[in-house]
């Protein structure tokens, strides 16, 4: 494997790149610029946290972990390999004792060097490697459905009132009956279905609820959030400042660590306790305060994609999905089938027949015989300046 460097407009292999550690991904790509190499300590890395690293444009990826566990055959690896960035795997968390971030280091072979100093050893990812990965994963898959259906059950237990009848579900003061919902997190594609939805935006004008990073995609596409829900770990102080309700994601015993943040900001919070994740709570709070349709951007849509986020509470999302699903629309499915109210043929008839009508006013009003001439001296001024170019 090449030493991997970076230094702008060259390559040497007596340099190297800096290096920027967090056990968080999430919150290390907040910090990484384009060529810099990120440590993190990341099981199973999953296809959201590969897509960040990747738009972060960094050089490479050390993982403390094994970025393929074989519980499940995850997506994270393969985009990482597809986009060209080597993937060092399984160095072991001491690593986080003998860098320090800023520190300039070079990676060969599976080898982290700091100057001619070893930090780490590690397996090289490439394709293949990678590819054989999955394919032993995939026979573990079994085992992980069977996890998720007991998880499922679990959460039944402690959720169904929740659930059922919506007990739980606090008073908000945004205006949700009887209109849609907008529902983004910064999830999968969710940029472009934020496009893809801007002409539904425009017309229906649903609430916005930005789920904590959603919050941003929100700001950044130029809408302001409606309302702001989560555990308040990965929006921005612009987000919970721009004027939206927020909606703290509690524990089920009623801590909420987000809610200190947003007292520092001296804003007002509702606080929401329940053991389901972010998201689903945003969708159960929609669902109960009436909204008619729900739509999702950036959530998470089939099984494989549960299972990519990692974490048991995601039984949760299905069965929330269970207890929404006839209000519930993916972004695809309403560029599909929305339809503007107005054709573009009814459009053009209204400008046609605006234009006779001031046609007609011209030549048949009295002011018709002062503004004739006017018109005149303007289509003469622009024969002229057209001429013009082509002489």
């Amino acid at each position: 494997m090449r030493s991997l460097v970076w230094r702008p407009g060259r390559e040497d292999g007596r340099n190297g790149a800096t290096v920027r550690l967090d056990r968080r991904t999430k919150n290390l790509t907040k910090r990484l610029q384009p060529g810099d190499i990120a440590v993190i300590d990341h099981v199973d890395l999953d296809r959201v946290s590969a897509e960040a690293l990747v738009s972060c444009g960094v050089a490479a990826v050390v993982n403390v972990a094994p970025s393929i566990s074989g519980r499940y055959p995850n997506l994270g690896p393969q985009i990482l390999i597809d986009a060209g960035i080597p993937l060092i795997d399984d160095v072991g968390p001491e690593i986080f004792a003998r860098l320090s971030e800023g520190d300039v280091v070079r990676i060969e072979d599976g080898t982290v060097y700091r100057g001619d100093e070893v930090i780490a050893k590690g397996t090289a990812q490439d394709a293949a490697t990678v590819e054989a990965s999955l394919t032993e994963a995939k026979a573990g898959l079994s085992h992980q459905l069977e996890a998720f259906a007991l998880n499922t059950v679990e959460y039944v237990k402690h959720e169904r009132d929740l659930l059922i009848d919506g007990i739980g579900v606090p008073d908000v003061r945004t205006k949700i009956e009887g209109r849609h919902a907008l529902i983004v997190v910064r999830g999968y594609h969710y940029r472009e279905d934020i496009a893809v939805l801007r002409p539904y935006i425009r017309e229906h004008r649903p609430v916005l609820i930005g789920v904590d990073g959603g919050a941003d995609a929100l700001l950044e596409a130029g809408y302001r959030p409606d309302m702001i829900v989560g555990d308040m770990d990965s929006v921005s102080d612009n987000a919970l400042t721009c004027g939206a309700e927020i909606v703290v994601h509690a524990y089920r015993d009623g801590r909420a660590p987000g809610l200190q943040r947003v007292k520092a900001l001296d804003r007002e919070a509702v606080v929401f306790p329940a053991t389901a994740t972010s998201e689903d709570i945003a969708m159960l709070l929609a669902d109960d305060k009436g909204a008619t349709l729900i739509v999702a951007v950036g959530t998470h849509a089939n099984m494989m994609e549960f299972l990519d986020k990692g974490r048991a509470g995601m039984a949760s999302t299905f069965l929330t999905r269970q207890r929404v699903g006839s209000k519930l629309v993916e972004p695809k499915g309403v560029s599909q089938l929305y339809r503007s109210r107005i054709s573009t043929s009814s459009l053009l008839f209204l400008v046609l027949g605006a234009f006779i009508a001031m046609t007609t006013a011209v030549f048949m009003s009295p002011a018709g015989d002062v503004i004739r001439p006017l018109l005149a001296d303007r289509w003469h001024a622009f024969v002229f300046w057209l001429t013009g170019l082509f002489t």
